[in-house]
């Protein structure tokens, strides 16, 4: 009985974030996740950490614009586009193993492109961070791939190959 009581306030807690943050067509997972129908759009909202824990993701994933430190909570499968630029980022952790499309993580502090999905069908952009390298980051990019605007020494680690502008 108490375990009823426990799931109800934790599905109660769930929906009631998802109200806060305009979260629609959403299937909670056993686990506490959630699931998207749709996009997720959580930007520019000054926020520290991410409010839920994401599963799927359908749409694009947008939670650039805020002073994220890690992305725990992200969804392991985005089927659009992920945006977690201009945060405060020093490690990929926790983002999706898989993107859809495209890949933005530019405008932090990172130091590297570990736990980053390793095939990118759009673009990647990981200008203005903090890496010296970029071992560790995705191997085949089908568009762009963009680097600059960090403290790179070689390009160890780059991509085996992009279809458009490196």
């Amino acid at each position: 009985m108490i375990k009823l009581f426990e799931q109800f306030n934790n599905e109660q807690e769930i929906h009631n974030i998802c109200k806060e943050y305009n979260i629609e067509n959403y299937t909670i997972n056993p686990d506490g996740s959630i699931d998207i129908d749709g996009g997720v759009n959580l930007y520019d909202m000054n926020l520290t950490e991410l409010p839920i824990k994401f599963n799927k993701v359908s749409g694009d994933f947008r939670c650039y614009n805020n002073k994220l430190t890690s992305l725990e909570g992200c969804p392991n499968y985005v089927g659009g586009s992920f945006y977690c630029f201009e945060n405060k980022l020093t490690s990929l952790e926790g983002s999706p193993k898989e993107v859809g499309v495209s890949f933005y993580c530019n405008n932090n502090q990172l130091t590297s492109l570990k736990k980053c999905p390793k095939y990118i069908v759009g673009k990647f952009d990981c200008c203005d961070n903090k890496l010296k390298t970029l071992v560790g980051g995705p191997k085949k990019v089908d568009v762009n791939f963009y680097c600059s605007g960090n403290k790179l020494t070689s390009l160890t680690g780059a991509p085996r190959e992009v279809g458009g502008n490196f």
